[in-house]
Formats: structure tokens, C-alpha cells, sequence
């Protein structure tokens, strides 16, 4: 198997340091040192500079984190567990063949792994796009904000396609039907 095509390893722990922050799960800073190193830069003030990281030590963490990383790929390829064969495993826990429990189960496996687990809100306290037009007309109408701010016209006309006679015959039937249905 090929180092170019392992997927990295992340690796979060909750415990505290000493100066009382949290380890944290690093992988932007990874990916610049290992950027780094692959340009030849190997002086860790360098180092600290282009990964945004404070301190020396948090430096030499990140750099144990990878190499951890790298023999955690090295293990699971030398006991023959590939991303292939454990893609198979769950592929063969989703047959006709197992218990509803254990195909949702190998399922939300194969979402979580492609980070599709979680959906986070974006909006901010309910405000959505509605909210956001609905907050401007009243503001218009207060008088907090002038014409120009809001557009009250489209700059655009909106042409209808033309519907084919088949569509019309339809139409007109169903509201035939329609008519009947709540006197």
C-alpha cells in the first residue's frame, strides 16, 4: 500500500498540560509542517512561524502526533487492514444477509468516516434569509432605512414559459374536478 494514499490519522486527547490548555486536534498546523519539511525547513523557529504555533514544545507535539500517525498506518497496513479491506467489511455488514441493527450501524460508520455525521446549524439564532427580508421591510417602514437601500422593483422582468396544450387541458380538468370537492 502507498504512504500517498492514507488518510491521516487524527488524534484528540482531552487531558490537560500543564499551563492548563487543552490538546487540541491540529491537523491544519500538521498539514503546514509536514508542507514545511517537505520544503527543507528543519529550524523549529522557522517551524513555529509557519504553522502559527506558540511554543517550541507544542511544535515537537505536533511532529510526535504525525509520526504516531504514520506508524498507526504502518501497523494497520503490516496486519493487512487497508482502507480497501475495511471498506469491503462494511460493504459485506450492509448484504441482504444481517440484522437491520448491524447494516444502520455499518452505515453510520461509512457516513461518520466521510464526515457526513454531523450537521451544524449556521444560522444564528433562527435568522434565516425569510427573517433577514422580513427585518428590512420592517426597518424600511420605520424609517430607518432609505429607498435606495432596498430595492423595491425588480431590475429584471420575469417571462413565463409558454405551457403546451396538453398541460392547459389537464389543468382545466383538474380544476373542474376541484370545484365539486368543498361546496
Amino acid at each position: 500500500m502507498k504512504n500517498e494514499n492514507l488518510k491521516p490519522v487524527i488524534i484528540d486527547t482531552v487531558s490537560r498540560s500543564s499551563s492548563g490548555s487543552y490538546y487540541r486536534d491540529n491537523q491544519y498546523a500538521q498539514n503546514l509542517l509536514l508542507k514545511a519539511l517537505a520544503s527543507g525547513v528543519t529550524d523549529i523557529q522557522e517551524l513555529k512561524k509557519l504553522s502559527g504555533i506558540k511554543t517550541a514544545t507544542e511544535v515537537y507535539r505536533t511532529l510526535d502526533k504525525l509520526q504516531i500517525r504514520k506508524g498507526y498506518h504502518a501497523a494497520l497496513d503490516e496486519a493487512g487492514l487497508s482502507l480497501e479491506f475495511i471498506t469491503k467489511q462494511l460493504k459485506s455488514l450492509c448484504g441482504d444477509g444481517t440484522a437491520d441493527k448491524v447494516k444502520l450501524g455499518a452505515l453510520q460508520t461509512v457516513l461518520k468516516s466521510v464526515g457526513l455525521d454531523k450537521y451544524e446549524k449556521d444560522e444564528d439564532e433562527g435568522k434565516n434569509w425569510e427573517q433577514i427580508i422580513l427585518d428590512a421591510i420592517d426597518k424600511k417602514e420605520k424609517g430607518e432605512i432609505s429607498s435606495g437601500d432596498i430595492v423595491d422593483e425588480p431590475d429584471y422582468e420575469v417571462i413565463a414559459p409558454a405551457l403546451p396544450d396538453e398541460v392547459k387541458k389537464r389543468q382545466e380538468e383538474e380544476k373542474k374536478l376541484a370545484e365539486g370537492l368543498y361546496d
